[in-house]
């Protein structure tokens, strides 16, 4: 199938006798290949089946792995251990091993509270200290009310202790006080106290002097972290020594509980049991021999869209399906983009793949943006590094190449704008006389002064094209388009850009139109359009739209006055049938589709503004980089030595800063440009990610 869809689905049934069902289930779970229909126990004959009886044993053990790797989050192999060493490893003491760490762990903690129990207790005793009154006198009697706290006034605290005892100390800044008084005089002296900015201390459990019992809590924390600090080598020695083994043991425990509980999934009677699940039709024909051997039954039917939003199984009824989940073709070079389509959503069953499409697109709108041979190369070196770092992790295998695509995008349009960190590689000066106007040869040509630029010698890579004074070919195409190689963004050609720029929104945004045309056509709208007229309404009449405004502004702007009517005439209709499509397919009141028709209509102006970013963002990256090499470089002299070390120091680490700020920037601004201004135009990012049973391969090798 096209790489511009995503997998054909079927529908497996499959049955067999009850006997057979783990026999079955091990099965698929090595072929990997059958995405769950879990059974929803709606029919009286049968019932959920019941999971192995070992399940409550593994899970035991992979609820403490599990503990055990969120804890101390150790680093999975580089490579992809054997599925029989790592069985192995988990019969013959993992479980030991985990309770060990989780044993330390638990220790730790224990540890840890104790410390902060204790710095607490030991902050109230520095403050009783002072008063040299014993912890037990300071509370506990029959006629007597203590009141035992800090004071911001101490002679108004001495004061509202009357007749009572007073005893102050000062820990640090801090006033304390203990005021003993009749139970009577109670209310009037704590009313007074309150006066002086009293505030209870909660006093500790205990007896003796607090200084004494200070030291013996020093000496407690000091043997608790003494015996802290062993537990934490012990377990770092641990995770050095048997991390892998952690992480190998809880996929493979994973796998193994999933499979144990997967007859839930499924429906059984006494004798019998039927698996319901989707499967990539491509490997149906493998499937079905395979199950062949233990099933009685095994049908896999292709689940076929009807237009509109329905489809006809083999009994020929008409419904509303449950749509498959969506799987990717097989892919290689094109595979990094399947993050970006990700981040959206997958698009739903029977669409368009927008995939393939950004592997062209994206890539060209972050070089266009970035365009630096410096920066390019950084980033394809990120990329590289990431993918030789990534071992087993796909993912990060996916985002090294996804890097290096970006970066060599970059690299390419660095070439093409003849820059390099910032750095414009052909730098000419008209020559002037002295009374400042310009020197002309014989033939009535300018006169230029030799390249100016500090980077003038990778002029040679210029070398096999015929480009004078940093000029060498140019066309004009008509529409206000020009190209010229080099490609002079910040000096020339600025204008140039702006153009391009919205005449890459105009194709971009009308590729997706198009895309959601052939969306609509053959599935469906999503609320019950389908076929051409459905299409035309909802992005025909778009697409003229985009047309008559493409003609309307070079007739108003430009030399094309020929344009100026047809553009008005095609605005002018195809606002009209915005009004039919807002009021027929999306249930709009006719006058409130009257009133916000023409508002849609100007609403595609901006989203093709929008795309002026590409020439804005680049033009800022660029004059980061420009002003760094003016503030520093510029100003580089080895008659002063270390003024020159930091001089180099502080250039290069704007040229990072200005690289790390080309990564990010231009990336959030290509991934909008595409996630909005283009998907809005056709996405349906309805379709759920296809997860077959059996689970994925990361740090152990599959059955």
């Amino acid at each position: 199938m096209s790489q511009v869809q995503t997998r054909q689905m079927g529908r497996l049934t499959a049955a067999g006798t009850l006997d057979k069902l783990d026999d079955a289930l091990s099965l698929l779970a090595r072929l990997k290949a059958l995405h769950f229909i879990d059974y929803d126990g709606s029919e009286d004959d049968l019932s959920l089946g019941k999971p192995n009886d070992k399940a409550e044993e593994i899970a035991k053990l992979l609820n403490k792995t599990r503990a055990a790797a969120a804890q101390v989050e150790p680093s999975g192999p580089s490579k992809a251990a054997s599925l029989a060493t790592v069985r192995k490893l988990i019969d013959e003491g993992l479980e030991d091993k985990v309770d060990t760490l989780l044993g330390d762990l638990s220790r730790m903690d224990e540890i840890e509270n104790s410390i902060s129990s204790q710095s607490e207790e030991e902050s109230v005793l520095s403050l009783l200290s002072p008063l040299g009154i014993d912890i037990e006198l300071l509370s506990g009697y029959d006629s007597i009310t203590s009141f035992v706290g800090t004071v911001d006034d101490l002679k108004a605290a001495e004061a509202a202790a009357g007749n009572g005892m007073f005893v102050s100390g000062t820990s640090g800044k801090t006033n304390v006080v203990a005021v003993f008084v009749r139970n009577d005089d109670a209310d009037s002296v704590s009313s007074a106290l309150s006066e002086a900015g009293y505030a209870e201390i909660q006093l500790p459990e205990g007896s003796g002097d607090p200084s004494s019992r200070m030291n013996e809590l020093m000496n407690q924390r000091l043997a608790l972290q003494s015996e802290g600090e062993e537990i934490s080598n012990s377990v770092s020695n641990w995770v050095d020594d048997n991390g892998e083994e952690l992480i190998c043991g809880l996929e493979v425990l994973e796998r193994d509980h999933e499979l144990i509980t997967s007859p839930v999934k499924v429906a059984v009677s006494a004798h019998a049991f039927v698996i319901d699940g989707w499967v990539e039709m491509d490997r149906s024909a493998d499937i079905k021999v395979a199950l062949g051997n233990i099933c009685t039954v095994v049908d896999v039917e292709p689940f076929v869209i009807q237009a509109g939003g329905a489809h006809h199984d083999h009994d020929d009824e008409h419904h509303e399906p449950e749509m498959p989940p969506i799987a990717y073709q097989p892919r290689s070079t094109t595979k990094p983009m399947e993050l970006v389509t990700d981040m959206v959503g997958r698009p739903g069953y029977g669409r368009l793949d927008p995939t393939v499409f950004m592997f062209f697109t994206y890539p060209i709108f972050f070089g266009v943006m970035l365009g630096d041979m410096a920066y390019g190369l950084a980033t394809v070196g990120l990329g590289t590094l990431l993918y030789s770092r990534a071992g087993t992790n796909d993912t990060l295998k996916l985002g090294g190449r996804f890097l290096q695509m970006i970066g060599v995008s970059t690299l390419i349009f660095g070439y093409l704008y003849a820059e390099i960190a910032g750095f414009e590689i052909f730098l000419y000066d008209k020559m002037t006389y002295a009374d400042g106007s310009y020197m002309k040869d014989a033939a009535g040509h300018y006169m230029y002064t030799d390249n100016q630029s500090p980077v003038a010698f990778l002029s040679a890579l210029y070398f096999p094209f015929d480009i004078e004074h940093g000029y060498g070919w140019e066309a004009s195409y008509g529409f206000s388009l020009s190209l010229a190689f080099p490609f002079h963004r910040v000096g020339s050609h600025m204008t140039d850009l702006i153009i391009i720029s919205l005449y890459m929104g105009c194709f971009h945004v009308l590729l997706g139109l198009i895309m959601g045309f052939r969306d609509i056509l053959l599935v469906g709208n999503g609320h019950g359009g389908v076929g051409l007229v459905a299409a035309f309404f909802e992005k025909g009449v778009w697409m003229i739209l985009m047309v008559g405004g493409f003609m309307f502004a070079h007739g108003f702007l430009g030399s094309y006055d020929e344009l100026l009517l047809p553009g008005v005439s095609l605005i002018a209709f195809s606002t009209i049938c915005l009004i039919w499509t807002l009021y027929r397919y999306h249930g709009l009141d006719l006058f409130v589709a009257v009133l916000m028709g023409p508002v849609e209509a100007i609403g595609l102006m901006p989203t093709v503004i929008s795309y002026v970013r590409l020439f804005a963002v680049g033009i800022v990256g660029v004059k980061i980089a420009e002003t760094g090499n003016h503030m520093f470089f510029d100003k580089i002299s080895m008659d002063e030595p270390l003024m020159a070390v930091l001089l180099i120091i502080g250039w290069l680490l704007v040229q990072a800063f200005a690289w790390l700020l080309g990564v990010f920037s231009p990336n959030i601004h290509a991934a909008r440009l595409h996630m909005v201004e283009w998907m809005k135009q056709y996405y349906d990012s309805s379709g759920q990610p296809f997860s077959p049973f059996g689970g994925t391969s990361q740090y152990v090798e599959g059955e």
